[in-house]
């Protein structure tokens, strides 16, 4: 089986993150299939009717993150 990854990492405002996240949520609640592009390449990913979703906060003394996984 091939293994393919996309990772892009970069700084937004909070604005910025909230339209994507909203973005993804509006492709996710309307067809199959979530659609990116990244570096000129565009992708199609079918995501099936279930999907398992993984929450997770991790708080240090300097440093916060929230990640947010879609499995299926």
């Amino acid at each position: 089986m091939d293994i393919f990854e996309v990772e892009q990492k970069e700084t937004l405002s909070r604005k910025e993150v909230a339209t994507r996240l909203r973005r993804l949520a509006n492709m996710l609640g309307g067809s199959d299939d979530i659609k990116f592009e990244r570096g000129g390449m565009h992708f199609n990913v079918h995501v099936p009717d279930e999907v398992k979703l993984k929450v997770e906060l991790e708080v240090e003394s300097d440093k916060r993150e929230l990640e947010i996984e879609l499995t299926w």
